[in-house]
């Protein structure tokens, strides 16, 4: 059992978002401790099903009303769960593909454009002002700016460096430290640590905030939270990511 756990814990990615690192993703490989055995359960049916309990969670903030929310909170948890399952399970069963990994970001990012997309219009019924409509909107689109900005400046730089993807890859390896086998001090260091990831306010962090809106409903105060970290994160990375084409670019032509 013990090494099976520490076989799984291997899998789990180590640059976690924020509340996946120390929730979700753990979730996922305690549920995975069983599913992995059972070959009809496949990483591309995990992630089918997780978007499918992405769409539920959608439709039941249109919805409206207590019941739902707590139910949208449950269900956008559950399809976050299942997000990490598919990934740990093609990394423990040694069958990851490319084509899996495409479609898991594709739903990734369409979920989280449904998720606030509702609550955008779930608050608009609430209050009748198009105000979070527009939070909505401004949230999605500068969300989206942060991943485009990205892989528009992997594209530029591999063009000019096809060995750039790799060198960066490497920059990003991050060593185990926390699990089974390190001991309370280390884990609590490592828990304490992951803290630091919730200013980023990426989609581990959504998944908090939006789900503990839904409880409360104060749908209002977190799509502020949401534009606002929005519009700052992908007029930043924005700016970063030109700005390091720009220097890359002065070092190239000086080689």
């Amino acid at each position: 059992m013990i090494n099976k756990l520490t076989r799984l814990w291997a899998t789990k990615t180590r640059d976690d978002e924020w509340w996946s690192s120390f929730v979700t993703s753990p979730l996922a490989i305690v549920a995975n401790y069983g599913a992995v055995e059972v070959p009809w359960i496949t990483p591309n049916r995990i992630t089918a099903a997780s978007f499918l309990v992405a769409v539920g969670a959608t439709i039941a903030i249109l919805n409206g009303g207590p019941g739902c929310f707590i139910g949208a909170a449950i269900a956008i948890h559950i399809s976050h769960v299942l997000d990490c399952m598919d990934g740990q399970m093609a990394r423990f069963r040694k069958v990851s593909s490319p084509v899996g990994s495409y479609y898991d970001r594709l739903t990734d990012q369409v979920q989280v454009s449904l998720w606030f997309g509702a609550a955008g219009y779930a608050a608009f019924v609430q209050t009748q002002s198009v105000a979070p409509v527009l939070l909505a909107l401004i949230g999605i689109a500068f969300y989206g700016l942060r991943g485009y900005a990205k892989y528009v400046a992997l594209e530029i730089e591999t063009a000019r460096d096809p060995e750039y993807p790799a060198d960066i890859a490497r920059l990003k390896h991050i060593d185990i430290a926390a699990g089974l086998g390190f001991g309370l001090r280390a884990n609590f260091a490592w828990f304490l640590k992951e803290q630091r990831k919730f200013l980023v306010f990426d989609e581990g962090v959504f998944i908090f905030l939006l789900s503990a809106a839904l409880i409360f409903d104060q749908l209002m105060p977190m799509l502020w939270v949401f534009a606002a970290s929005q519009v700052f994160w992908g007029t930043y990375k924005s700016w970063l990511r030109g700005k390091n084409i720009g220097n890359d670019r002065k070092s190239y032509l000086q080689k």
